[in-house]
Parts: structure tokens; sequence; C-alpha cells
């Protein structure tokens, strides 16, 4: 088997496995329960916070055909195409690489065809902040009036360099760092997992420099 880094190793696969950012989590739960999904999230926060592995989450949770109080079910057909990364329904960009405006035009171009097996076409946009300018407003005209089938999660750790008018259309969340508490918990957890042997000083150091 290919190696797999630790962090995509034990990247939470639903909502119960997300370590802090409990009101993030409350609030996007409730939301897919009741069916009042925003057609644009922004996320918030330090690297390492959580932000892309809700999102993921979250793209799955709003077109799992069998949720448990919100929370995607993880087996079913939808969950497994987007778990094995099989569906055209859900579209991850980097926009750290991808700065100009013409793949912004070519997502405003697919945004028109709607899903094939999903209820929802979702959009995540990571390191949104690093788009050019005509880029961003290019996202923004989609951003005013997207069909009622697309979701854009976007992502940055700058929210600060994000244009006004983009910030006003998406409902934000702020993540915060962990606590040195919880993240020796789950370090912990995954020492236990592997059968490996850490003193608690060593893994409350790792925790230390990791600075949240």
């Amino acid at each position: 088997m290919a190696y797999q880094a630790l962090y995509r190793q034990w990247r939470p696969e639903d909502f119960t496995q997300v370590v802090g950012q409990t009101g993030i989590v409350t609030t996007l739960r409730n939301q897919v329960e009741m069916g009042r999904i925003a057609h644009a999230y922004l996320l918030c926060g330090s690297r390492g916070t959580g932000k892309t592995s809700i999102a993921k989450i979250m793209s799955r949770a709003i077109n799992c055909l069998e949720p448990d109080h919100g929370n995607p079910c993880g087996h079913c057909a939808n969950c497994a195409a987007l778990l094995q990364g099989d569906s055209l329904d859900v579209m991850e960009i980097d926009a750290a690489s991808e700065t100009g405006v013409d793949s912004i035009r070519e997502l405003r171009d697919s945004v028109q065809y709607p899903p094939q097996q999903c209820k929802y076409k979702v959009y995540i946009i990571d390191e949104v902040h690093m788009l050019s300018t005509s880029a961003a407003n290019a996202l923004l005209k989609t951003l005013e009036e997207p069909p009622g089938y697309v979701v854009f999660i976007l992502a940055t750790t700058e929210p600060q360099r994000l244009l006004p008018t983009v910030l006003s259309r998406c409902q934000r969340f702020d993540f915060s760092r962990l606590s040195v508490e919880l993240i020796v918990e789950r370090l912990r957890a995954v020492v236990d997992s592997l059968e490996k042997e850490a003193s608690d000083g060593d893994l409350r150091r790792i925790a230390l420099a990791a600075e949240g």
C-alpha cells in the first residue's frame, strides 16, 4: 500500500470525529437536519484547525441518503462515492495553484449543469484568498445568484484579503485553535490505535509545538 500522510489517515470522516469546533459542528448539523442549507459558506482559521475536513464532511452530509441527525451515514451510495472520490458532484479547487480567472470561468460554466447523482453540486475552494482580483470578481458573479443545487464552501487562513462583497455573500464560521488537552487526547487515541507507546509528557510536548 502506498504511503499516506498521518493527517490523511486520521482525517475525521463525520462530524462526531471532529476535535473541537463544537459550535460550528452543532450549527452545521442542525442546518443539514432542518434542510436549511446556505448557498455559500466561508470557513476561516489557522492551518490545521479542521476547515478542509469539515468542508468534506459537509459535502457528504448534505448529499447523504440516510443522514443521522445531520451526520453523514458513511455507507449509502452517495457517501461511498464521495469518500472514494468517485463523484463528479463535489469538486475541490486549490486556489493557491489555480489563481487565474480562467479556472473560475470554467467553474462558472460548470455551475449551469445540475448534479449527476447527488442532490447538491458542491465546490470546495481552499485558500480562496489566493485568487487574483479578476478571478475573485468572476467568483462573485457566481456567488450572487447560484442555482439552487449549488453549494460553495470556501476556506481561508486570511479572510481579511477577501473582497468585502464576497464576504457578504457567505455564511462565515471562524475556527479556533485547539487546546493542548484536546490535541493530547487525539494523539493518545492515534498512538493507542497504532499499538505504539508514548509518554504523556512526549505527547504534551508535541501538542505544545503544534501551536493549536
